[in-house]
């Protein structure tokens, strides 16, 4: 049974401030639910130790006594120990080659790792997620990049104005930066060279939310991909242009005579071929935040980056907010991670190289993997409440059981994708990558 929790501390880079529990919601767990809770020290997490320790909670370095260690990153292999139990974001369901060490240690040493990722109900979808303030962070790094990508091309526009999401103290600060700039821009307009300025998501989930809830705070007006293509995004001197793409839009059969079914497009990504090209003449900027799985076709290919872009040819697309971050996969030229601390590059589709910041022929990328993090507080709360329901009812999983005779609620057990060092059997797949 789970008595005693532990929380790892967080250490991928300097950025990385969140929390996977609230120290109020520690506080819970340890007065109304018997638990103790023990977390590593740290100097960078968002809330001090103190504020743990205040309610109840060990600082102690040693989390070995733990009977369950939760973190946000992934952990490196060196950490675990044998038997233990863990639950983060893993990043190892498709396989991802960067953490197949560390998913090859938890076996060996016969550990269970729980994944944040698969916590979900009946029909798949995630219940505790970091997705909406990705998409809120990408969406307001992404005017960023934006702003600063028009001004070197000598176009003055309000979105220079826009500051990267971790300078800002708060959402409510964001949102009245935001209310400015829309005056701004109801008040003095767009350059002609820039109009329309159409931006276009791809995806409607939590992330995409999160992406058009900051979108959606300046003037603007939504039209469909088709009018987008028949030419209805008109002149827009003194609003945006918002396009929403789904699946039906971004991909197609590959058999010429089989229409289009989603069901089939989720069961057999590998039966279809990508549709999206004649859009991206069309955009501005693309924000991404799609789920991509390896079998599905890509987005935006290097042919198609050479096509648009190559032999300096000019483009109207000018900046893609790559929220979804899959390192040379929906957009294959996102070739790695950005920090926010230096989040764009240009992408040369002629060298296939990439050079930091704004300047130079080709797309501008923003490829923050970590994007929740500039928001850290907020962020947190947010994954803490939604967490905590699963957490009360943790001490029925003992590891000493089998899986099934475990009384948890079902969403977290669909989250268990190693049970003392075995893949249970939907998760079975997983042993082809070791």
């Amino acid at each position: 049974m789970i008595r005693h929790i532990g929380i790892r501390r967080e250490d991928k880079n300097r950025w990385e401030r969140r929390v996977p529990l609230i120290p109020e919601d520690v506080g819970r767990l340890v007065t109304n639910h018997g638990l103790q809770v023990t977390l590593q020290p740290s100097t960078v997490r968002i809330f001090p130790d103190s504020a743990y320790e205040k309610v109840g909670a060990r600082i102690a370095e040693d989390l070995s006594p733990c009977d369950l260690v939760m973190g946000v990153k992934e952990m490196p292999p060196g950490f675990f120990r044998p038997g233990g139990m863990y639950l983060f974001f893993s990043h190892t369901i498709k396989g991802q080659k960067y953490n197949l060490p560390m998913l090859r240690k938890l076996v060996d040493l016969k550990c269970s790792l729980l994944d944040y990722e698969r916590i979900v109900d009946e029909q798949g979808r995630r219940l505790v997620f970091f997705g909406r303030y990705a998409g809120l962070a990408g969406m307001i790094d992404t005017f960023w990049a934006l702003g600063r990508r028009l001004a070197a091309q000598g176009l003055a526009t309000p979105f220079q104005q826009v500051k990267m999401a971790h300078e800002y103290a708060d959402l409510p600060a964001v949102r009245q930066a935001f209310a400015e700039i829309a005056a701004e821009l109801r008040q003095t307009g767009l350059p002609p060279a820039v109009r329309p300025l159409v931006v276009g998501f791809t995806g409607y989930g939590n992330v995409s939310k999160g992406a058009q809830e900051i979108f959606d705070l300046l003037p603007h007006r939504t039209i469909t991909p088709a009018e987008l293509l028949s030419g209805h995004a008109g002149e827009a001197s003194h609003e945006l242009i918002k396009v929403v793409f789904r699946e039906e839009h971004t991909v197609r059969p590959i058999d010429p005579g089989v229409a289009f079914d989603l069901s089939t497009f989720y069961a057999h990504p590998e039966r279809f071929a990508s549709a999206f090209r004649p859009y991206l003449d069309h955009l501005t900027v693309l924000v991404n935040c799609i789920y991509w799985s390896p079998r599905a076709p890509r987005l935006i290919s290097l042919a198609e980056a050479q096509e648009l872009w190559g032999q300096q040819r000019p483009a109207r697309l000018q900046v893609i907010g790559d929220i979804s971050c899959d390192i040379e996969g929906g957009i294959q030229f996102t070739l790695q991670e950005t920090q926010p601390d230096n989040p764009v590059y240009v992408y040369d589709p002629d060298r296939h190289a990439i050079t930091m910041g704004v300047e130079g022929h080709g797309p501008v990328v923003m490829a923050i993997a970590n994007l929740p993090c500039e928001l850290s507080a907020e962020s947190s709360r947010a994954f803490s409440a939604a967490l905590m329901p699963f957490l009360e009812r943790i001490g029925h999983l003992d590891p000493r059981a089998a899986l099934d005779d475990c009384q948890i609620p079902l969403p977290l057990k669909r989250a268990v994708l190693l049970w003392n060092g075995t893949f249970p059997p939907e998760y079975a797949f997983m042993q082809n990558y070791l």
